[in-house]
């Protein structure tokens, strides 16, 4: 009923008494198909259409899922790249400059102490986009990230060629990355990472106080 009032324009009316001309929708055209063992009712050819269903086919309900998520997921990228008013150049064209300028001289000379060594850890992990995008398209990863590295040296933007495992401008052959979910990755990734190492410093101090004690007798926790 909402998106019968959206595209044709229409308000619910809960009683006919209620019916005046002034809320009537229109719409050229309205008719009823089958699709297999269901009936459904198409409503066409609308003056001002706010709403639309898209109809998804499949020869098993396994490939209507993918297709359902794989629209899905498109469509909340344009969404969220409305929103944002931006995007990324993609091809692990960010993950490359980031790990370069926190490796830099620049940068890294003002980390002092231990943070320094978490700095290079975070610049490492960054290039673990670049490195799974070779692998997955089966490329040398060590000869793709070095090509990238060297092209981004330069001076130049430059994602991987997933076909030619080579550099390639991402702006000029249109791949981007949302802006919000790598910012939501690269703010998350630090806080994920602290918690599974308190987890598992968890794990490993329950596993110490089942081991058995001097005599053979249970550790503390399993003895009472």
């Amino acid at each position: 009923m909402e998106r019968l009032q959206l595209i044709c324009g229409g308000v619910a009316q809960n009683s006919v008494e209620d019916l005046t001309p002034d809320i009537l929708g229109w719409a050229g055209r309205v008719y009823e198909q089958q699709l297999g063992e269901e009936k459904f009712t198409f409503v066409e050819d609308v003056k001002d259409p706010k709403s639309v269903t898209l109809l998804i086919k499949g020869p098993n309900q396994h490939t209507i899922a993918q297709v359902t998520d794989a629209v899905r997921d498109g469509l909340r990228s344009v969404y969220n790249m409305i929103v944002d008013k931006s995007v990324v150049p993609g091809g692990g064209a960010f993950q490359v400059a980031c790990a370069a300028h926190l490796k830099s001289d620049a940068f890294f000379k003002k980390v002092k102490g231990k943070a320094k060594w978490g700095v290079e850890a975070f610049a490492d992990a960054l290039l673990i986009i670049p490195k799974t995008l070779a692998a997955n398209s089966g490329h040398d990863i060590q000869d793709s990230l070095a090509k990238l590295q060297d092209e981004y040296s330069d001076g130049n933007i430059c994602g991987l060629n997933l076909i030619t495992g080579e550099p390639m401008d991402p702006e000029l052959e249109g791949v981007f990355d949302s802006f919000r979910v790598l910012r939501n990755c690269v703010a998350s990734s630090s806080s994920i990472a602290s918690n599974l190492l308190l987890c598992d410093e968890m794990l490993k101090a329950r596993q110490m106080g089942r081991q058995p004690g001097p005599g053979g007798m249970e550790g503390p926790e399993m003895s009472q």
